[in-house]
């Protein structure tokens, strides 16, 4: 009969193991890859070998080697960035719980013996737990959804950091733009400051006057400087998403943001859109689904969380006797005399409706996400468009005629520079209004697709674990 039962528990657990999983040859990386593909059609790479470490750094110094686009600086993040690499490695190790959860309880073999005045008694045991053993199917799916959502975290991850380095991306090189303007704005500032100081010293320019002129001049030193630090710390803050080593810092960016888009997008369906490809809700989605599997076996695993089956073999040598043999089995179970499951099964249930609670609330907060980042799109839209169709034009038509009656002598120096002081006004709300819409434009395709920061209600992942039965057939 013991060999019986062993062969019973070996025949189950191959059974087993033959539907269980196995470690797939990217650690699950052509998921992320595939949605990455889909939303912003980049590349991305997990490096763990020497050779691929190559491959990525030959491609980091071809992109580097040109003046970096916004889509080169996202490109070169997503390949060299080592926070992403973590969190690819974080997926890698839920695909060790994924295969872990999907393999069988290893029967456990015992061997005692026992002697005394002469006689001695030799029992074998093979033991397997046969309630694990028969959840196995619904644990190991309960696993997969884990590991989908794992998936999707590691894709979140992707999109978070191309969002950062767009916006960071956009931040230095309006940063260099200003920094160019201000230059520009000094030097102007400084020769007016030294004509003033001439013109007092001869008494044509009064100390007021005088005093406005050096105030610009030191107004505009101030800003230059501020402008020149947010810079600098822009490009800083871009490096180091890009995950630059020292080789890469001299990295080129061009002088100024891109213009406008001839007309801005159209999205009357945002919010399905929104609904339908943010990622963060496809994770909270398969959570649930998880969590309501989870609450079925618990349920369907509620008064037997124990159930253990041992062949035993026992021999006997006595010398006054001829040796005998015995063989048996033993059977073990928890009797649910206090504990009837009640509170794992409250407990998975308040688990489920915390999850599902928590889809509900991200999903209208999707929506209005979705609504509030276009209403601010085709707003810095239409501020940066004023300004370039007609501010700035405005601005032009009036310095060339300052410059008219200037040279003909019908208004002085300081009616020139009073206008060159509202036109750098005018010029710095431009880059302002182009960098708002840029950024804009960064928070649309987020709010659409996801990346964005984590929500401050929390993050919307709920440990499945707490709602699966805890002892797993123990």
């Amino acid at each position: 009969m013991t060999r019986h039962l062993a062969q019973g528990l070996l025949v189950l657990t191959a059974l087993s193991v033959s539907g269980c999983a196995a470690f797939s040859p990217d650690s699950g990386m052509s998921g992320v890859s595939e949605l990455t593909s889909q939303t912003i059609d980049k590349d991305v790479a997990f490096v763990r070998t020497a050779d691929g470490a190559g491959a990525v750094d030959a491609r980091v110094r071809q992109l580097l080697a040109k003046t970096l686009s916004v889509d080169a600086a996202v490109q070169i993040a997503l390949l060299n960035n080592k926070g992403l690499q973590a969190a690819y490695n974080e997926l890698a190790l839920a695909e060790t719980d994924l295969v872990e959860q999907s393999l069988p309880p290893n029967p456990v073999f015992s061997i005692s013996r026992l002697s005394g005045n002469g006689a001695s008694e030799i029992e074998r045991q093979v033991v397997g737990d046969i309630l694990a053993l028969a959840t196995l199917p619904f644990r190991s799916d309960i696993a997969r959804e884990r590991f989908r959502g794992a998936q999707l975290r590691a894709a979140l991850a992707t999109l978070r950091l191309a969002a950062e380095v767009r916006r960071a991306y956009v931040c230095a090189v309006s940063g260099n733009e200003m920094v160019a303007l201000l230059t520009d704005a000094k030097a102007t500032a400084e020769s007016t400051a030294q004509l003033a100081v001439k013109l007092g010293e001869t008494g044509s320019l009064n100390k007021l006057d005088q005093a406005r002129e050096q105030v610009f001049y030191a107004e505009t030193t101030a800003d230059l400087a501020t402008a020149r630090q947010t810079a600098t710390s822009a490009r800083e803050r871009l490096a180091r998403l890009m995950g630059l080593w020292d080789g890469g810092l001299d990295f080129r960016l061009p002088n100024q943001l891109p213009p406008l888009p001839r007309r801005p997008q159209a999205l009357p369906s945002i919010e399905a859109d929104a609904v339908a490809h943010r990622i963060d809700l496809q994770i909270a989605r398969l959570e649930l689904n998880a969590l309501a599997k989870a609450l079925n076996l618990t349920e369907a695993t509620r008064f037997v969380t124990l159930l253990d089956l041992a062949g035993i073999s026992r021999r006997t040598q006595d010398p006054e006797g001829a040796p005998f043999r015995e063989r048996g089995f033993d059977v073990q179970f928890q009797i649910p005399i206090f504990d009837g499951g009640e509170v794992r099964v409250r407990q998975a249930a308040e688990t489920y409706n915390l999850a599902f609670n928590r889809l509900t609330e991200r999903a209208v907060n999707v929506r209005s996400e979705a609504r509030d980042a276009y209403r601010t799109y085709r707003s810095t839209y239409d501020i940066a468009s004023h300004y370039q169709r007609e501010i700035i034009p405005l601005r032009k038509i009036i310095t060339e005629e300052m410059q008219l009656r200037f040279s003909s002598m019908q208004v002085d120096i300081f009616a020139l520079l009073t206008e060159a002081r509202q036109r750098l006004a005018s010029l710095r709300g431009a880059i302002d209004a182009r960098q708002r819409f840029f950024l804009a434009q960064s928070d649309l395709q987020t709010a659409v697709n996801g990346g964005g920061a984590a929500a401050s209600g929390g993050d919307t992942s709920t440990t499945i674990a707490a709602a699966a039965p805890a002892d797993a057939g123990h």
